[in-house]
Protein backbone atom coordinates (compact mmCIF):
# COMPACT_ATOMS: atom_id res chain seq x y z
CA UNK A 1 0.00 0.00 0.00
CA UNK A 2 1.20 2.97 -0.86
CA UNK A 3 1.04 6.05 2.29
CA UNK A 4 -1.32 8.16 1.08
CA UNK A 5 -3.70 5.48 1.20
CA UNK A 6 -2.33 4.07 4.77
CA UNK A 7 -3.09 7.90 5.78
CA UNK A 8 -6.89 7.85 4.67
CA UNK A 9 -6.64 4.36 6.52
CA UNK A 10 -5.09 5.36 9.49
CA UNK A 11 -7.65 8.94 9.63
CA UNK A 12 -10.54 6.26 9.26
CA UNK A 13 -9.72 4.02 12.42
CA UNK A 14 -8.86 6.91 14.03
CA UNK A 15 -12.15 8.87 13.20
CA UNK A 16 -13.78 5.44 15.02
CA UNK A 17 -11.84 5.50 17.71
CA UNK A 18 -12.76 8.64 18.69
CA UNK A 19 -16.32 8.48 17.89
CA UNK A 20 -16.59 4.84 19.75
CA UNK A 21 -14.63 6.60 23.15
CA UNK A 22 -17.84 8.71 23.46
CA UNK A 23 -19.49 6.13 23.70
CA UNK A 24 -20.72 5.80 27.64
CA UNK A 25 -18.50 2.70 28.81
CA UNK A 26 -21.27 1.05 29.83
CA UNK A 27 -20.27 -2.53 29.36
CA UNK A 28 -17.22 -4.41 28.51
CA UNK A 29 -18.36 -5.09 25.03
CA UNK A 30 -18.40 -1.30 24.49
CA UNK A 31 -14.84 -0.96 26.33
CA UNK A 32 -13.05 -4.29 23.94
CA UNK A 33 -14.44 -2.57 21.04
CA UNK A 34 -12.76 0.79 21.31
CA UNK A 35 -9.18 -1.22 22.30
CA UNK A 36 -10.09 -3.14 19.37
CA UNK A 37 -10.52 0.15 17.41
CA UNK A 38 -7.25 1.33 19.14
CA UNK A 39 -4.99 -1.71 17.73
CA UNK A 40 -6.49 -0.75 14.58
CA UNK A 41 -5.35 3.06 14.20
CA UNK A 42 -1.96 2.23 15.97
CA UNK A 43 -1.13 -0.51 13.50
CA UNK A 44 -1.98 1.94 10.82
CA UNK A 45 -0.20 5.08 12.59
CA UNK A 46 3.11 3.09 12.48
CA UNK A 47 2.73 1.76 9.01
CA UNK A 48 1.83 5.09 7.58
CA UNK A 49 5.17 6.40 9.46
CA UNK A 50 6.74 3.42 7.39
CA UNK A 51 5.27 4.34 4.01
CA UNK A 52 6.32 7.71 4.36
CA UNK A 53 9.50 7.10 5.89
CA UNK A 54 10.57 4.94 3.26
CA UNK A 55 9.54 6.88 0.65
CA UNK A 56 11.51 9.84 1.64
CA UNK A 57 14.49 6.89 1.43
CA UNK A 58 15.37 6.52 4.82
CA UNK A 59 15.92 3.41 6.47
CA UNK A 60 15.72 1.72 9.56
CA UNK A 61 11.91 1.34 9.66
CA UNK A 62 11.16 -2.13 9.77
CA UNK A 63 9.32 -2.96 13.15
CA UNK A 64 6.94 -0.51 15.28
CA UNK A 65 9.60 0.65 17.23
CA UNK A 66 12.16 1.59 14.97
CA UNK A 67 9.05 3.34 12.92
CA UNK A 68 8.21 5.69 15.78
CA UNK A 69 12.22 6.20 16.46
CA UNK A 70 11.86 7.86 12.98
CA UNK A 71 8.74 9.45 13.72
CA UNK A 72 10.52 11.27 16.46
CA UNK A 73 13.63 12.05 14.84
CA UNK A 74 11.70 13.59 11.90
CA UNK A 75 9.41 15.63 14.35
CA UNK A 76 5.92 14.25 13.79
CA UNK A 77 5.51 13.23 17.19
CA UNK A 78 6.97 15.51 20.29
CA UNK A 79 7.61 12.66 22.59
CA UNK A 80 8.38 9.11 22.47
CA UNK A 81 7.19 7.83 25.50
CA UNK A 82 3.58 8.07 24.98
CA UNK A 83 3.83 6.44 21.80
CA UNK A 84 6.82 3.49 23.80
CA UNK A 85 3.34 2.74 26.06
CA UNK A 86 0.84 2.64 23.57
CA UNK A 87 3.36 -0.33 21.65
CA UNK A 88 3.67 -1.66 25.31
CA UNK A 89 -0.09 -1.91 25.05
CA UNK A 90 -0.54 -3.45 21.84
CA UNK A 91 2.01 -5.67 22.53
CA UNK A 92 0.47 -6.50 25.95
CA UNK A 93 -3.00 -6.74 24.54
CA UNK A 94 -1.46 -9.06 21.82
CA UNK A 95 -0.19 -11.45 24.00
CA UNK A 96 -2.45 -11.14 26.98
CA UNK A 97 -6.25 -13.31 26.83
CA UNK A 98 -7.09 -12.55 30.28
CA UNK A 99 -10.08 -9.91 29.05
CA UNK A 100 -10.10 -8.16 32.25
CA UNK A 101 -5.92 -6.89 31.92
CA UNK A 102 -6.53 -6.11 28.62
CA UNK A 103 -9.62 -4.08 29.73
CA UNK A 104 -7.14 -2.27 32.18
CA UNK A 105 -6.28 -0.28 28.63
CA UNK A 106 -9.38 1.54 27.91
CA UNK A 107 -8.84 4.56 30.35
CA UNK A 108 -5.49 5.04 28.86
CA UNK A 109 -7.30 5.04 25.30
CA UNK A 110 -8.20 8.77 25.72
CA UNK A 111 -4.25 10.05 26.10
CA UNK A 112 -3.12 7.53 23.02
CA UNK A 113 -6.12 9.05 20.78
CA UNK A 114 -4.80 12.96 21.44
CA UNK A 115 -1.41 11.35 20.09
CA UNK A 116 -2.55 9.74 17.05
CA UNK A 117 -4.51 12.67 15.89
CA UNK A 118 -1.18 14.94 16.30
CA UNK A 119 0.50 12.29 14.09
CA UNK A 120 -1.72 11.97 11.94
CA UNK A 121 -2.56 15.91 11.68
CA UNK A 122 1.44 16.15 11.36
CA UNK A 123 1.43 13.48 8.44
CA UNK A 124 -1.28 15.47 6.66
CA UNK A 125 0.93 18.52 6.26
CA UNK A 126 3.52 17.00 4.42
CA UNK A 127 3.82 17.06 0.56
Amino acid sequence: MNERTLLADFGAALDRLEDALRQPPASDLIRAGCIQYFEFAFELAWKTVKAVVETAGLTDVGSPRASLRQAFRQGWIEDEEPWLAMLEARNRMAHTYAADRSLQVYDLLPAFAAQLRRLYTMLNRLP
